[in-house]
């Protein structure tokens, strides 16, 4: 299906311009069919994740021990990894406690609601940051921050061969 132009010459962006897309149907899938896609695409637990950046965090405050050499690298890295893993856990937490009933809209603005609490506790704990950790050490605690978040793209793999 090709889209007329607009009085004015120009094409309307709203509208399908791909005519590919129009010869292939959407097919329903059987019970069987649907099994199989799960199957080759299964999902990672939440908890998973969380134990994963533990191990991280707790990986980078030895190493930033070892290179800092003072006790300030150590603690400034656990908390770096406290910062993702604690509000993780949490919302992993609410996330797991499932209610009968709950519709796939809801189910996602309650995802959403609890992502966007995740980041609010997340930057509440970094702003507390100098007054919890004692003579702090923002690249240590940077660091093992960003290798904690790392943890998810590491996840995504996690999740097996993609289906074409």
């Amino acid at each position: 299906m090709s889209v007329p132009p607009s009085p004015t010459g120009r094409r309307d962006g709203w509208q399908d311009t791909d005519d590919a897309d129009d010869s292939r149907p959407f097919k329903v899938l059987s019970r069987q069919e649907a099994q199989a896609l799960a199957a080759a695409s299964p999902s990672v637990s939440p908890w998973k994740v969380v134990v994963v950046q533990v191990l991280v965090g707790v990986v980078v405050a030895l190493c930033a021990g070892l290179w800092g050499g003072q006790v300030r690298h150590v603690l400034s890295a656990l908390y770096g990894a406290w910062v993702v893993v604690v509000p993780a856990a949490w919302v992993a937490w609410k996330l797991s406690r499932r209610r009968g009933g709950s519709t796939p809209a809801l189910s996602v603005v309650s995802f959403m609601l609890w992502e966007v609490g995740k980041i609010a506790f997340s930057v509440a704990m970094l702003g507390a940051a100098p007054w919890v950790v004692p003579d702090l050490s923002w690249p240590a605690l940077l660091v093992a921050l960003v290798m904690c978040l790392k943890v998810y793209w590491v996840a995504l793999k996690w999740r097996g061969p993609k289906m074409s």
